[in-house]
C-alpha cells in the first residue's frame, strides 16, 4: 500500500484493552506506521490509538444499568458508525463487548469496510440465532478457543482460532515456592484458594458459601490454611462481613489472585474466566455457581452445552466437577474438594494439554489474520 494502515478499533472493557494492546503491538511490529483510531482504554491508547471518548463509557453491566444508559450508548454507537464512515479505515476490529460492537460492524460492512470480531460470545451455549447476525456483520471471527472455532466452521462463518493470550504469558509450570514465599505462606501447609467471583452479586451468592465449605475442610483437614483474593475494594469489605465471627486461617489478598493460584494446591472456584487461569496454573479445582431460581430454570431451558466451566469445554468431557445451584452445599463442596489435595494429577495432566493447545502466541496470529483480511480484495 502507499500509504500508512489506518485500523478503526473499539473495546468496551479492561479485558479488551488488554487484548487490543496486544493486537496493536503485533500489528505495529508489521507496520511501524500504522494509524490507529476508535475506542480503547489507557493500555490501546499507550500504543497510539486515538480514542474518541473514555471507554468506560460501554463498561456497563446489568438489565437494569444497560436500560438506564442505553439513550446514551445509542447516541454514541451511531456517532462512532458515521465518524468511521467518514475516516474509511482499512479495517474494523471489535473486540468482545458483542451488544455494543456487532452493531458497528454490521453498519460498517454494509458501507464496504472489512470487520473483524475478535473474541467470541457465547453463541455455542445459547441464543444460537445470533450466529447469522455475526455472520451478516463480520468478515472474520477470531476465537480465543478451538471449539468456538468449530462451531462457526459449520455455521459458514469465515473464522480463525488464535489461542489465548493468557495462555501465552502464564507458564508452562507455575513456581509454587516463589509464590508461597510472596505470600508468606509455609512450604508444606495445604493451602486452598477460594475465588467466588469478581462482581457483588457473585460474592453475595457464594461468598458464604465458600465459607462455609472452607469451615468443613477444615475439619477434615485441620492443617489446611486458605487465600482469598479479593477483586476491588468494595469485594473486600463485602468478604470481612461474611468472615464476622469465624475462625478460619484465611489470607484476604487484594487483587493478586495469579500469585494466589501459583500459590495453592487446589481452588474452590466461581464458574467464569477464573476457571481459565486456575487451568493454566495447572492447579486442580472444584467449580459451583448458583443464580437467582427463576434465573437457573430459564438457563435450563436456553443453554445447549452440556457443561458450564471453561475446562470442560475445552476437554470436552467433566474434567473438573461441577456443582451448580442445589447441588452446590457447603458439604459436597469440602467432600468433591478434598481428595483433589492429595491427589489432583487426572485434572492438571488434562490442564497440561489444554494449556500447550492455547499457547499460540494470540496477538501474534490475530494479527495476521487482519492482515491477511486486509490483503484480501
Amino acid at each position: 500500500m502507499d500509504r500508512p494502515l489506518l485500523i478503526a478499533l473499539v473495546a468496551g472493557e479492561a479485558s479488551g484493552d488488554i487484548l487490543g494492546s496486544g493486537l496493536m503491538q503485533a500489528l505495529k511490529a508489521r507496520h511501524p506506521d500504522a494509524r490507529f483510531i476508535g475506542v480503547g482504554g489507557p493500555r490501546m491508547q499507550s500504543e497510539g490509538l486515538d480514542s474518541y471518548f473514555p471507554m468506560e463509557r460501554l463498561s456497563v453491566m446489568g438489565l437494569v444499568e444497560v436500560l438506564g444508559r442505553l439513550p446514551e450508548l445509542l447516541s454514541r454507537r451511531k456517532r462512532l458508525i458515521r465518524t468511521l464512515i467518514d475516516a474509511k479505515p482499512d479495517v474494523f476490529i471489535g473486540i468482545d463487548a458483542p451488544d455494543f460492537t456487532l452493531g458497528v460492524e454490521l453498519k460498517l460492512r454494509h458501507a464496504g469496510i472489512k470487520t473483524v470480531h475478535y473474541v467470541s460470545p457465547s453463541v455455542w451455549a445459547w441464543r444460537q440465532k445470533r450466529v447469522l447476525k455475526i455472520r451478516e456483520a463480520c468478515d472474520l471471527m477470531l476465537t480465543l478457543f478451538p471449539f468456538e472455532a468449530r462451531f462457526y466452521d459449520e455455521h459458514q462463518v469465515p473464522v480463525r482460532f488464535v489461542g489465548h493470550p493468557l495462555a501465552d504469558t502464564i507458564d508452562l509450570q507455575a513456581d509454587r515456592a516463589a509464590a508461597r514465599e510472596a505470600l508468606g505462606v509455609a512450604g508444606q501447609t495445604p493451602l486452598v484458594a477460594l475465588l467466588p467471583g469478581s462482581r457483588g452479586g457473585e460474592v453475595s451468592r457464594l461468598g458464604a458459601l465458600f465459607l462455609d465449605a472452607a469451615e468443613r475442610l477444615r475439619a477434615m483437614r485441620p492443617g489446611v490454611q486458605f487465600v482469598l483474593p479479593c477483586a476491588s475494594a468494595e469485594r473486600r469489605a463485602q468478604l470481612e462481613q461474611l468472615l464476622a465471627g469465624r475462625d478460619l486461617p484465611l489470607l484476604l489478598l487484594d487483587g493478586r489472585s495469579h500469585e494466589a493460584l501459583a500459590a495453592c494446591d487446589a481452588v474452590l472456584i466461581a464458574s467464569g474466566t477464573a476457571t481459565l487461569e486456575a487451568l493454566l496454573y495447572k492447579r486442580p479445582m472444584v467449580v459451583a455457581y448458583r443464580v437467582a431460581p427463576l434465573t437457573f430454570k430459564i438457563l435450563k431451558r436456553l443453554v445447549k452445552s452440556p457443561y458450564i466451566s471453561l475446562p470442560n469445554l475445552l476437554a470436552e468431557r467433566l474434567l473438573v466437577p461441577e456443582l451448580i445451584q442445589d447441588a452446590a452445599t457447603p458439604e459436597a463442596l469440602a467432600q468433591t474438594l478434598a481428595p483433589l489435595l492429595d491427589d489432583g494429577e487426572v485434572q492438571t495432566e488434562g490442564f497440561d494439554v489444554i494449556h500447550r493447545a492455547l499457547r499460540q502466541d494470540a496477538s501474534r496470529q490475530a494479527a495476521d489474520a487482519v492482515l491477511g483480511l486486509i490483503r484480501r480484495t
